[in-house]
């Protein structure tokens, strides 16, 4: 596809809707908060806006550079930035990480529109050994989670295979002010309740006593993780933006966007969880377990409150699935379209066949059918693992050194500065933290992450 065929978003609006909806997912809606409750609330936000604006946007603008740039997929884009050399290989594997992500995250993805349904025929309601239980039938149940998974990855091909304005930019048009009405009307419903005080104060009231290095180190790999970087989401996404777009402000909407979201999910669920006494720091099992249960007592004198607020929130869990899920998908699409030179449709096709493939084995792996794992790690922990653990730390921090010492000066110069039509006051800000602060941070993000500091 040559540069002059290649799609644009339509608008700015779609521009900032569609990939905002690549950030905004299940790690704002579901880790951001089991995150902060385990790190001290309050001091763990604070920690996070700094780390998003000191490590999340300048690594968000260097892939917006690349993928506006070369004009095409995130492979062939570092590909021709780097003129064929081994800086390449980082486009590569940006793109396998991609793929293998839509593969289990579509499975993660496929629980909650389960959880809409349970919400629906009341199957979420008894005491917590109950929902417990049921979780856990549910997610090692042979069949029921791949059928979830191929509904997920259905929709998201209808979305894909319709292009990137009226697939992907009309969709994100829906899609995004829906999970904003979703994500307050229950935010609301969450502050009225008794004691919500105690969950609002535990978020936006800071102890220092808690100011840790594990914090701080949490706090940084959430604010990476958070923005979708390393899996060639922006970088794909970049390459539909026309030269008019400033990058820069791009950057800052989509990260104060991604920022209000990840709040507003602390505010959906720590009121109505110290509404009932529940522990905020549930960990991973807060969103599937612990918050059924919750929904369940906080509105226990209004149940059918109760009933309408559950099946709300797992909508709006779908939602945020969703929108990541299509960006995802993209990626891989655009590569496959691009580098095979077939058409959009059969690109399509190929991504969620092979992730419906991949999908229906990491959710067998979980229980369904016995030797699907490696080392006493299932196939889904293994992708999970090496993708979020490996990849997308690795793709991070070799992004930084490429556009930071590789690319001429001048290129990433003139694409921050819309080629001299902005003042670009900020460029040799942003240069000197890709250069050194951003390298240094994922350093630090991967290191903690084995245990090493």
């Amino acid at each position: 596809m040559s540069q002059l065929e290649r799609a644009n978003f339509g608008s700015k609006l779609g521009i900032i809707l569609a990939t905002a909806g690549s950030a905004v997912g299940l790690g704002n809606v579901w880790r951001f908060p089991y995150m902060a409750g385990e790190n001290g609330g309050a001091v763990f936000i604070i920690l996070y806006i700094i780390c998003v604006l000191m490590l999340g946007l300048p690594c968000m603008i260097s892939e917006f550079i690349i993928g506006r740039h070369a004009q095409s997929n995130t492979a062939r884009a570092y590909r021709t930035m780097s003129n064929g050399r081994p800086w390449m290989v980082i486009g590569y594997l940006s793109v396998l990480t991609g793929f293998l992500i839509t593969g289990y995250y579509a499975v993660v993805s496929g629980w909650c529109l389960q959880y809409i349904y349970a919400s629906l025929v009341g199957h979420l309601q008894g005491d917590p050994a109950y929902i417990k239980q049921y979780f856990v039938n549910f997610s090692t149940d042979t069949y029921k989670p791949i059928l979830w998974t191929l509904v997920i990855l259905g929709l998201t091909h209808l979305v894909i295979r319709h292009g990137v304005r009226d697939g992907i930019e009309r969709a994100s048009k829906m899609l995004m002010p829906t999970l904003f009405i979703l994500l307050l009307v229950i935010v609301v419903s969450s502050c009225m309740l008794p004691n919500a005080w105690a969950g609002i104060e535990f978020l936006f009231k800071p102890d220092l006593a808690k100011l840790t290095p594990d914090v701080f180190l949490g706090a940084l790999g959430q604010s990476f993780y958070s923005l979708s970087i390393g899996m060639g989401c922006i970088c794909t996404f970049a390459s539909y933006y026309s030269k008019q777009t400033n990058l820069g402000a791009t950057a800052v909407q989509i990260g104060v966007i991604d920022s209000i979201v990840a709040i507003l999910a602390g505010l959906m669920i720590f009121p109505a969880a110290f509404s009932v006494g529940v522990s905020p720091d549930s960990g991973p099992s807060l969103i599937f377990i612990t918050l059924p249960n919750v929904f369940q007592q906080a509105f226990s004198s209004l149940p059918v409150v109760g009933y309408v607020i559950a099946l709300m929130f797992y909508a709006l869990l779908s939602l945020a699935a969703l929108t990541s899920l299509i960006s995802l998908h993209e990626v891989s699409t655009a590569f496959f379209q691009e580098e095979l030179h077939v058409t959009r449709n059969m690109a399509a096709l190929i991504v969620t066949v092979s992730c419906c493939v991949m999908g229906a084995f990491c959710s067998l792996s979980l229980g369904g059918v016995e030797h699907l794992s490696f080392l006493g790690q299932t196939l889904f922990d293994i992708f999970d693992f090496v993708t979020g653990q490996v990849f997308l730390p690795v793709c991070g921090f070799l992004t930084c050194l490429f556009v930071g010492w590789y690319i001429p000066h001048k290129v990433v110069r003139d694409e921050f500065t819309n080629w001299g039509t902005l003042r670009g006051r900020m460029f040799h800000v942003y240069l000197f933290f890709v250069r050194y602060v951003c390298p240094l941070f994922i350093l630090l993000i991967f290191m903690h992450q084995f245990g090493l500091i």
